[in-house]
């Protein structure tokens, strides 16, 4: 019975070990059924997702730039450049002492070590340390040989001439793409072609291999602009000198041809250099003549005559009661610096009458004031190809009151900017036609092909060539003794001009009281302009009268820029004398 009874335990013990066996294998069965399966799922079904996925691991998209174009002055001078640069980055993970070599690296390249250290100890595989270093700081971090630091390969927009025109041409940031002035406008011209290409990289994110072939080297368009650098120059040391003269806080001078259009010139003061625009305020990168509208005072005293004169009520030779001074419309008194009592049209001009100015205005009536105004291009974009033009401000003359008819008219009450005060007088210059300002003449490929031209283009007659001709001689007589642009005057030329002084606005919206824009518009020679030139200066406070600070800047801009361009002096006739006892006939 005993035998029997162990016979049975262990027929039962065997049979426990093979259950056991049997759910054992029954599990592994599951487990690599399940495996199968996954395997099977992922093979079949995920194949194509996972390759991509394993492909992300270690390839790398990569955009290549092509080479930004070159912007060149008229005479084909560059003004803005790209060179081959270099940026250093960093493998964090090849890092093993991050200490010392964030210390190196900020000694190296001028910047905070705990900056660089943060960088260093990133987790992501790469790191920009510094873009667009010097060949020196190139040459400085070479020489601590620190491992995982590399240099990319990179290019860089440079300015040749630093300053000058700087406000025009702008500046390209960090990545290649422009971000003020012709480099944002033009930046779709500009930028070189994009190509995309993939990398393999490793672990370290080290690139070992690619998906492309070496291709040649692609590049962007070239703008070749009207601005010439000699001109330039010119304009900028006279801007400078009369700032500095009136202790202005600021001033602006656009120098045009007025039978074409083209801008030759286009100067600001404070200056900036866009190799280091950051080093500046914003307010200084703007191409505030194109950008800010502002009061242009009696610079506009010629566009209302010139309504006077087109509409046939008046004459040059109309004489109008200038109230000794002072003129009452209303609440509001209108003064002169000097009291006149009856001027003619044309001294109206000659000795900047606002009253006079307030007298044609009533003759007319302000609908033909506001037509004319508009046809000469004020209240409305010039089209020039700037970025963030200014419509300035006119409004519609159903809404003036009579005192704000008399404002406009000697030019208070709406804003202009620079640009479309010196297209509107060039017309006057151009016999009666308004031309289309523009700065680009020509785009170029990187061969110097030519791609497009830009030309003269007319927008409009807004005035007859005889009231066109009649202004011309009314604003001759403001350069001469009396006038209140005597400080424009040139030996060796007869010139066209008119002063301007206006009062600021203050943040209360009233005029200021010792806040004035003083400007001189005009042109020369007057027979035949080959130049209009107009000089702002903002806020002076070592005088503030247009004939005083800004006329000796025109002046100064016209002789330099007429003897530059080779334009014959006027043909002086003296008056023949004849000796008969002493007393001089003439």
């Amino acid at each position: 019975p005993q035998t029997g009874h162990c016979i049975t335990m262990k027929t039962r013990f065997n049979q426990k070990i093979k259950l056991r066996m049997l759910v054992v294998g029954l599990g592994f069965f599951l487990v690599m059924a399940g495996i199968g399966a996954k395997a099977v799922y992922l093979q079949v079904f995920c194949g194509q997702w996972l390759s991509q996925k394993a492909a992300d691991q270690y390839e790398k998209s990569q955009v290549t730039f092509g080479k930004r174009g070159t912007i060149y002055d008229t005479h084909q001078q560059p003004m803005a450049v790209t060179i081959e640069t270099a940026s250093v980055a960093a493998y964090p993970a090849r890092i093993k002492n991050t200490a010392a070599t964030a210390k190196a690296l900020a000694a190296a390249l001028k910047l905070k070590r705990r900056s660089v250290a943060r960088k260093l100890s990133s987790s992501k595989s790469f790191v920009w340390i510094k873009r667009q270093v010097t060949p020196k700081e190139v040459a400085a971090v070479t020489r601590l040989k620190l491992a995982g630091i590399d240099f990319i390969p990179a290019q860089s927009r440079y300015y040749p001439q630093k300053n000058m025109a700087a406000q025009l041409i702008g500046f390209a940031g960090i990545d290649g793409r422009g971000l003020e002035g012709l480099e944002f406008y033009y930046d779709q011209e500009l930028v070189g072609p994009v190509r995309h290409s993939k990398v393999l990289k490793d672990a370290f994110g080290r690139g070992f291999d690619s998906s492309h072939t070496a291709a040649p080297r692609l590049a962007g368009h070239n703008l070749i602009l009207t601005v010439d650098l000699t001109i330039q120059y010119i304009t900028e040391k006279a801007l400078e000198e009369a700032i500095s003269t009136s202790q202005a806080r600021s001033g602006m001078a656009v120098v045009m041809n007025p039978t074409t259009g083209a801008v030759l010139a286009l100067a600001h003061y404070p200056f900036f250099n866009p190799n280091n625009f950051t080093a500046y305020q914003r307010a200084d990168w703007r191409n505030r003549a194109v950008t800010d509208p502002f009061e242009p005072g009696s610079t506009m005293k010629i566009f209302s005559m010139a309504a006077a004169l087109e509409s046939g009520k008046a004459t040059a030779n109309t004489i109008f009661f200038c109230e000794n001074g002072r003129y009452t419309i209303g609440r509001n008194t209108v003064h002169d610096t000097s009291p006149r009592g009856w001027l003619s049209l044309q001294q109206i001009i000659k000795y900047s009458s606002n009253i006079g100015a307030v007298k044609v205005s009533e003759l007319i009536g302000p609908e033909v004031l506001f037509n004319t105004l508009g046809y000469f291009g004020f209240g409305q974009k010039t089209q020039i190809d700037c970025p963030g033009e200014t419509v300035g401000s006119l409004a519609p003359f159903k809404h003036w009151s009579k005192i704000d008819a008399g404002a406009i008219a000697f030019g208070q009450g709406l804003s202009a900017s620079a640009l479309q005060l010196a297209t509107g007088a060039s017309a006057i210059a151009n016999d009666g036609i308004l031309m289309q300002p523009f700065v680009v003449r020509a785009i170029t490929d990187r061969n110097g092909r030519i791609v497009k031209t830009f030309k003269p283009q007319q927008r409009a007659r807004v005035i007859t060539p005889e009231t066109a001709h009649t202004l011309r001689r009314i604003m001759m007589t403001v350069i001469t003794e009396g006038g209140t642009g005597t400080e424009a005057a040139l030996e060796e030329y007869t010139v066209c001009g008119k002063t301007g002084t206006a009062q600021k606005i203050d943040q209360q919206g009233t005029y200021a009281e010792n806040k004035y824009i003083a400007s001189f518009i005009g042109f020369a020679p007057a027979e035949k302009p080959e130049l209009t030139i107009l000089v702002v200066i903002d806020e002076p406070t070592q005088g503030h009268y247009g004939g005083i600070v800004a006329a000796p800047a025109f002046r100064k801009i016209a002789r330099e820029t007429l003897n530059y361009l080779n334009v014959p002096p006027a043909v002086k006739r003296d008056r023949l004398t004849a000796s008969h006892g002493g007393e001089v006939l003439g």
